[in-house]
């Protein structure tokens, strides 16, 4: 019986989990597809890439990873510790390189904020942003969104990825 993320990720037990997320109709990730003789080698690069750069982002470590034909796996640390020490100024860069900013957190940036409940409702808004760059979820959403959107670029299909699941690593 499946269990919702929340149950299956437990920081007070390991940071460390396997991810893995395949993609469906025969769709291929990497590789040649057999059926047609069509290549999609060329997405290997992107999602090296792609997980340099959200590394670069989010309070979470890939230990490994592996790119096969219609899945991938990564091997990640949770680094929570991380995030917590991150400044409210380097939460919103960080975020505002995945996402548009808030209305509320760019006039705080701007010290345009009228009044004390603005300020803490802007707060509030930047403890999620904080809290989301440590979430295996946001990242594999990240990830597989980039790598749906190029495809359908360039091979006008949607790449549907499901199947995610988490195990940890004891």
């Amino acid at each position: 019986m499946t269990q919702a993320r929340s149950k299956q990720v437990s920081l007070q037990d390991t940071r460390y989990y396997h991810l893995i997320s395949r993609c469906v109709r025969r769709a291929y990730l990497c590789g040649e597809d057999n059926h047609t003789k069509q290549s999609f080698e060329h997405r290997r690069q992107w999602m090296v890439e792609r997980i340099r750069f959200l590394m670069s982002i989010f309070a979470i470590d890939i230990a490994a990873y592996a790119v096969m034909s219609n899945h991938y796996h990564l091997v990640v640390y949770i680094d929570e510790s991380e995030a917590l020490a991150w400044s409210d100024d380097e939460v919103c860069q960080r975020w505002q390189q995945l996402y548009h900013s808030h209305p509320l957190v760019e006039r705080l940036q701007k010290s345009e904020s009228s009044c004390q409940a603005e300020i803490d409702k802007t707060q509030k808004i930047i403890n999620q942003w904080r809290s989301r760059l440590s979430d295996l979820s946001w990242l594999m959403r990240n990830l597989n969104e980039h790598i749906a959107l190029n495809s359908i670029s360039l091979v006008f299909v949607w790449v549907k990825f499901i199947g995610l699941s988490f195990h940890k690593l004891d």
